[in-house]
């Protein structure tokens, strides 16, 4: 179809009033869902685009994270917040229950609020809920994607290939060569490009890789605290831990402990993301820095940018990391 089309053409194709189509642009329920799907159908067919992104859209942010809860999390809303509150917009909470993705019943509740843009923390959107929020005009921008998002989609994330890589050199620096790695969920991307740099950094110095010293768990306590315990109960145990974020570290200490194990004399651990609650542990964590604050602040802005009309002066950005040495990392015994 070469001219632009319009809600107009959308109703005559789907058989409907104009009034029905806008009622499915703008989220409400009250619309039977065999009609929304043929308009949504058609809405994607035709490209259907609103003329003017965001100027009718109410103030605010929808920001949504796959899990809300600890320091990681609010890390991150304080780096939104911070922004939102300076451009005098609010900012709306949501969470996907654990999955990856978000339900349909908070799409539908985004097109009703209609909100200036969406931020995703670790959590992604189907190819339909994209097209969706496309045809009304709300930008989105994924935080630490957890796959290829595409080249079309903005993205924040940080160097995480050269965070696990980094990691694992502070240990191998100091003569450690039985390191093991417990990654987040093996279908995140973060968590596959910490576990490279892990691998790189022991390829690169001359370790073997054992894959039997590489465990995958959900960047939770609980998790890495089986693997640490199934770690440290092999008959030639490792003698430091690189755990995929600071949670899982806390976990690598408990399983230390319950097996009369002590950190760092008998046992290094090295955690990611250097949350707050790193330094006030005993022993205080060496940890990667990844900068969560600066990268929720980056994806407010190029919401806002987006949703403004601007167009982002690059689509895929990656925050630098860096070591932060403190007291669980020691040379290995012996």
């Amino acid at each position: 179809m070469s001219e632009r089309p319009t809600i107009a053409k959308i109703a005559e194709e789907a058989g409907v009033s104009v009034p029905t189509v806008s009622k499915v642009l703008n989220g409400r329920a009250d619309v039977a869902e065999a009609t929304r799907a043929r308009i949504e159908s058609l809405i994607q067919e035709y490209g259907y685009r609103r003329r003017s992104p965001g100027t009718a859209a109410s103030p605010m942010i929808d920001l949504v994270f796959n899990q809300l809860g600890g320091e990681w999390a609010m890390e991150l809303i304080r780096g939104v917040e911070e922004v939102a509150r300076a451009e005098g917009v609010e900012l709306v909470l949501s969470e996907c229950g654990g999955a990856l993705r978000p339900r349909q019943q908070w799409i539908e509740s985004v097109l009703n609020r209609r909100p200036l843009g969406v931020i995703m923390v670790f959590s992604d959107l189907d190819a339909d809920q994209r097209a969706q929020l496309e045809a009304r005009g709300i930008p989105f921008v994924v935080v630490d994607p957890v796959g290829d998002v595409g080249d079309d989609v903005p993205s924040i994330g940080s160097a995480n290939w050269s965070g696990g890589r980094m990691a694992t050199a502070h240990l191998r620096t100091l003569g450690h060569t039985r390191i093991a790695m417990i990654g987040g969920p093996i279908e995140t991307l973060c968590s596959r490009q910490r576990v490279d740099g892990y691998t790189d950094a022991l390829r690169s110095t001359g370790v073997e890789v054992d894959p039997s010293l590489i465990r995958y768990g959900n960047f939770e306590v609980g998790g890495a605290y089986r693997e640490a315990l199934a770690l440290l109960r092999l008959p030639d145990r490792p003698t430091a831990i690189f755990a995929g974020s600071d949670m899982q570290a806390l976990g690598v200490y408990q399983a230390a402990r319950e097996l009369g194990l002590e950190v760092p004399r008998d046992l290094s651990v090295v955690g990611y993301d250097d949350l707050p609650v790193a330094q006030f542990v005993t022993p205080a964590l060496t940890t990667v820095h990844q900068p969560l604050h600066q990268m929720a602040e980056l994806a407010a802005r190029v919401v806002l940018d987006l949703s403004r009309g601007r167009t982002p002066t690059a689509l895929r950005l990656d925050l630098a990391v860096d070591m932060r040495v403190r007291d669980s990392t020691a040379e290995p015994r012996g």
